[in-house]
């Protein structure tokens, strides 16, 4: 065997090592975070931590009820808000727009993906906040609603575009409009992509708490309607995080392990969706 030959299989092997020991490391981080939540909130987490209201400062027990939600409620009205406008988009910049539109329209979408939560909080806190002078559900919903709009949008373009182009032909072959192709025809073929680009967009602003410190704010009781501060998980981890109470810490833990558990329900559920599919029913 010649020296040539034993190098190349030397970088080879070295090289294959060395990716399975990142991936490892990649994959490990995860299960120390897991980890270490379960550790530090595991004992926390009991019938009460989800059925109760906050105890009053000083008093220990007590439950996040009114966060866990605070948060569904959240996540609904803003799935509402930026489910829509991003999956119209993704239909417009697939089926319709042209080159230039398209281009301009994605480059707003990728650039508003990549800002800082904390500064569309502060747009949300103008925008809607300061001119009704409250903190609301609505508000928060607002804020998160925006941040999902680029990853719906993105999502369903990509999702659309890989829809066979016979498939729109032959539907348009037998006198389908457009509009008819389009719902009857392209997007129930994608449908699942679309679905989970919708699930990993809620699972991307599910954890975010910026936003909703200048929108939602937060409450130790029940919200009423929607029109009023709201809890939620990530700014009741955050407010009992920096508190100077032991149980507030444990109860901060055992928030974030049922915040990170909900997360990876939605990350597991999304990629069997995606992998496995859902049956459509028929009329």
């Amino acid at each position: 065997m010649s020296a040539r030959v034993k190098w190349r299989r030397f970088v080879s092997n070295f090289m294959l090592t060395l990716t399975g020991l990142c991936a490892l490391v990649s994959v490990s981080v995860l299960f120390l975070i897991l980890g270490y939540l379960v550790f530090n909130g595991g004992t926390s987490i009991n019938w009460a931590f989800f059925t109760q209201l906050p105890k009053p400062v000083g008093e220990t027990g007590g439950g996040m009820a009114n966060a866990i939600v605070g948060s569904a409620k959240l996540l609904m009205a803003a799935s509402l808000f930026g489910v829509p406008i991003g999956f119209l988009g993704g239909i417009y910049l697939a089926e319709f727009s042209g080159g230039a539109v398209a281009s301009v329209v994605r480059y707003a979408a990728d650039l508003l993906n990549g800002v800082p939560s904390i500064v569309i909080g502060i747009f949300a806190y103008s925008m809607v906040v300061l001119p009704f002078k409250q903190f609301s559900t609505l508000a928060g919903a607002f804020a998160l609603g925006l941040m999902m709009i680029p990853i719906t949008l993105r999502s369903t373009e990509e999702f659309l575009n890989g829809v066979p182009r016979y498939l729109r032909e032959g539907a348009m072959a037998l006198g389908a409009s457009k509009w008819k192709t389009i719902a009857s025809v392209v997007v129930p073929a994608a449908y699942r992509g679309i679905l989970t680009a919708i699930l990993l967009a809620l699972a991307r602003v599910a954890g975010e708490t910026a936003p909703l410190l200048f929108t939602a704010f937060g409450n130790r009781f029940w919200s009423r309607g929607w029109e009023q501060p709201t809890a939620s998980l990530p700014v009741m981890i955050f407010t009992y995080a920096v508190s100077p109470y032991e149980d507030w810490h444990r109860q901060a833990w055992a928030a974030g392990l049922v915040l990170l558990g909900l997360i990876l329900i939605i990350n597991i559920l999304a990629r069997t969706i995606l992998s496995r599919g859902i049956a459509v029913p028929r009329s």
